[in-house]
């Protein structure tokens, strides 16, 4: 049974959220994994431009400092994305990288885009999987010495949440991997609700949208399965099929989080932070409001036992705007048609971790 120390929301003067970090540190393996002069990957994510519900900056630092007084050489690093957006490339990502603070007066290190400048530049990797027999891992991630992963814990349309499984799987694939795991899914427009504003056409990265009579048209030999314009679409006209689609999705996730690992055995660690739980994830260029309170920070060394926790904790909350009740299942309540708990049990199959977990308060 994997331990997952848990430091809660609540706070003093003289405990802050700072000092909660450091302690979970102190319990985490990192004393005893990262060795003098060793690179560092902090994988983060630095938010769309809009978002404004990923981790902040400033948490980071106390990890950063640590790594540092350790003898490692620590960098921020994330993946380009599949979707036009503000972190398609290096430069737009770095950019809004800095725009969110992720830069040296916050955070005392580099920040580098894991899979180069178009995020061509990856690894391959063997993975024997249900699904996937070979991924492409972002080259920084897989070339790193010891992997710290931080993760905002929150709500996905594709996944019904998004965790640690998430960062690793999608966080640290090349285009060419986030490809791969996207292209089951086939996006579907509702005629009706069509208001044939143009903005999925304008913005598909594939140039699979025509207008046909006034309304969009998904062209699905072109279609490459991002769901870009899904989360684009102003009336809610363009939806994923969540069932076989989902499913599928959700185990190449999770070999493509294998893939991340392939090469950190006993060099990882996970953070969840479990703080401003919004519905949807941080690549969506806006922040609907939380559906719970702030719980606060998980650690762990096992993927799926911090990530199970986080399931659990949020569970226990209640959530008005959801008219959910303590002990409702707040991700099945968000996304019905999405069973969330694929992804843990796919993991566990996989030897990533187990579901069963020992939690301590610190």
């Amino acid at each position: 049974m994997s331990k997952v120390f848990w430091a809660d929301a609540k706070t003093t003067p003289k405990r802050n959220m700072f000092r909660k970090i450091l302690d979970l540190l102190d319990r985490s393996r990192i004393s005893k994994s990262i060795a003098k002069g060793s690179l560092v990957a902090v994988k983060v994510h630095f938010g769309e431009v809009g978002n404004t519900s990923y981790v902040r900056p400033i948490y980071l630092r106390p990890i950063v400092e640590r790594i540092r007084e350790l003898g490692g050489r620590p960098f921020l690093t994330d993946s380009t994305t599949l979707y036009s957006g503000s972190r398609s490339d290096a430069v737009n990502h770095l950019e809004t990288a800095i725009m969110h603070g992720f830069s040296y007066p916050t955070v005392p290190c580099p920040v580098i885009i894991a899979d180069g400048l178009r995020g061509l530049d990856g690894v391959r990797v063997q993975v024997d999987g249900e699904i996937l027999k070979e991924a492409s891992i972002a080259r920084a991630i897989f070339d790193a010495d010891f992997l710290f992963v931080v993760t905002h814990f929150k709500g996905h349309e594709l996944t019904g949440f998004g965790g640690a499984l998430k960062n690793l799987g999608m966080g640290c694939a090349t285009r060419e991997g986030k490809l791969a795991q996207h292209t089951s899914i086939s996006p579907r427009v509702r005629p009706e609700a069509c208001k044939g504003c143009m903005v999925c056409y304008e913005t598909c990265p594939a140039k699979a949208i025509e207008m046909k009579d006034g309304k969009a048209s998904i062209e699905s030999e072109r279609c490459m399965g991002c769901a870009q314009c899904v989360a684009f679409c102003p009336n809610g006209a363009i939806s994923v099929e969540f069932n076989e689609a989902s499913d599928r999705f959700q185990k190449k996730m999770v070999e493509y989080a294998k893939a991340a690992l392939s090469n950190k055995k006993g060099r990882v660690v996970f953070m969840n932070f479990l703080t401003d739980v919004t519905p949807h994830c941080d690549c969506w260029p806006g922040s609907g409001p939380p559906f719970c309170g702030d719980i606060g920070i998980l650690c762990s060394s096992d993927p799926v036992a911090i990530d199970m926790a986080s399931y659990d904790l949020v569970n226990k909350e209640s959530a008005t705007w959801l008219k959910a009740t303590p002990g409702e299942d707040k991700w099945r309540l968000l996304y019905p048609k999405v069973d969330p708990k694929i992804q843990l049990l796919h993991a566990e199959r996989l030897g990533l971790g187990e579901r069963c977990y020992e939690l301590v308060k610190i």
